[in-house]
């Protein structure tokens, strides 16, 4: 099919731009992009999807996120969370503990719908739920593919809730893994989850690094998101958590470490040596009140540094928009931030999936992926290919995203998702909650 009449934002190395161009898709790539008359003329016993002058641009990319967080929304709690710890003892880690299998499917589907009514049509999750571990992933893979979306799912492994329960979480992660690689599906992949260095003993450091010899080489662990973590790993260990990490092996190329906060020069050099990658936080950062990382500086220093939302929000627009003026404030200084969000979302977000993914994700060029979105934005000033970005940080947000695409096909289309009825899994969830917010 073609979508054509639209505002093409391609974010492509050259930032073409067309006022008013098609892309061509077959099967679930972009095989031709340009200007909507030639397009059209060009592949003319194809179907023409008319998007009416919409902005089109690439499907945005959450690179962490918390599935498993969903019933959070709304929820009282009725027990201290007063600093970093009791935040996560007594609100996160009491609520997973209360997740069934059914749970988890459920939570999957309200996150991966509300992410595509938002033009997320890549997630990358870290989930939790030590009661219902073996086979969580694989529930939440079913429902990305029931509603078609692109994801990339692990379990964080801990020792907070006993040896029985971390062998299991080890187990999950390695089955999931190797179904993943068996099938080497392009829509679903699988990276090891950790939570953090300081609920992960050297003992089950070294489990895990032997589970995964021979395996794959990507974690996904949460890297001095407090304060607390780095105490931790000083005091049991002598050395700093990215220290720590990479004396066991863990950082690499298709490792993300996420938040950094309160990581030092010599981490963020280590980061760099290793080529991990960073993942930024904003909202999340600020709720928990554990500080700002030094994003710029790690920008500068040639860290990739992308953005998710750690399940703040299941806007990346939003994300955006508090990472700009997070930066700025921090720093006093009103010339940062800009350009530091969009390198995050719309130049290393899709170069840390190209790390997992076979195709180019995140950009609108020949050969890539069709995933593709188009808004409902109507620019009070001109847009150009100098000036999207400015139109896409101050005056976009999910909740003007008409349609989305994904891998060539429409999976809401006129805000109407195709795939699964959204009102009816809304209602189970609803209903399911109410039992789980009784125990919180």
């Amino acid at each position: 099919m073609i979508i054509g009449n639209g505002k093409i934002i391609t974010n492509d190395s050259s930032d073409n731009f067309y006022d008013n161009g098609a892309i061509y898709i077959k099967n679930n790539v972009i095989e031709d992009i340009g200007n909507s008359d030639e397009i059209k003329n060009k592949y003319s016993n194809e179907e023409f999807i008319d998007v009416k002058n919409n902005v089109v641009m690439p499907g945005m990319i959450c690179a962490h996120s918390h599935i498993y967080s969903a019933y959070a929304r709304g929820m009282s709690i009725s027990k201290p969370t007063t600093d970093f710890f009791t935040v996560l003892e007594n609100l996160w880690w009491s609520l997973d503990r209360k997740l069934t299998l059914e749970d988890v499917r459920l939570n999957a589907l309200t996150t991966y719908i509300e992410s595509i009514q938002n033009g997320v049509t890549t997630l990358v999750d870290h989930h939790s739920g030590p009661n219902s571990v073996t086979g969580s992933l694989f529930a939440i893979a079913d429902a990305a593919r029931q509603l078609g979306m692109r994801t990339s799912i692990c379990y964080e492994v801990s020792d907070r809730d006993g040896k029985d329960i971390t062998i299991k979480e080890i187990e999950e992660n390695i089955s999931f893994i190797k179904e993943c690689r068996k099938n080497n599906d392009d829509m679903i992949k699988a990276l090891f989850g950790l939570h953090a260095s300081f609920t992960l003993s050297d003992e089950t450091l070294y489990k895990v690094k032997e589970a995964m010899e021979g395996v794959y080489d990507g974690y996904h662990i949460h890297v001095a998101e407090g304060i607390e973590d780095q105490y931790d790993s000083l005091k049991k260990y002598g050395r700093r958590v990215v220290e720590r990490l990479h004396d066991f092996g863990i950082l690499g190329e298709r490792t993300i470490a996420v938040h950094g906060v309160h990581i030092n020069q010599r981490e963020i050099e280590i980061l760099r040596h290793t080529d991990t990658s960073v993942v930024h936080n904003p909202e999340s950062n600020m709720n928990n009140a554990v500080g700002c990382p030094p994003v710029a500086s790690m920008l500068k220093q040639g860290l990739r540094v992308g953005l998710g939302t750690d399940a703040y929000t299941n806007d990346m627009f939003e994300s955006m928009k508090v990472a700009n003026i997070l930066q700025s404030h921090q720093l006093c200084d009103p010339t940062v931030g800009f350009n530091e969000t969009k390198q995050m979302q719309f130049e290393n977000n899709p170069k840390i999936l190209s790390k997992y993914f076979n195709k180019d994700i995140g950009i609108l060029k020949k050969g890539g992926y069709a995933d593709i979105i188009t808004l409902n934005y109507d620019p009070l000033t001109p847009m150009s290919k100098d000036n999207w970005f400015g139109h896409a940080l101050f005056g976009m947000t999910g909740r003007i995203v008409n349609d989305t695409i994904i891998n060539g096909k429409f999976v809401m289309k006129d805000r109407e998702i195709l795939t699964a009825d959204v009102k009816e899994i809304m209602s189970k969830s609803r209903e399911r909650v109410k039992e789980v917010w009784k125990f919180m």
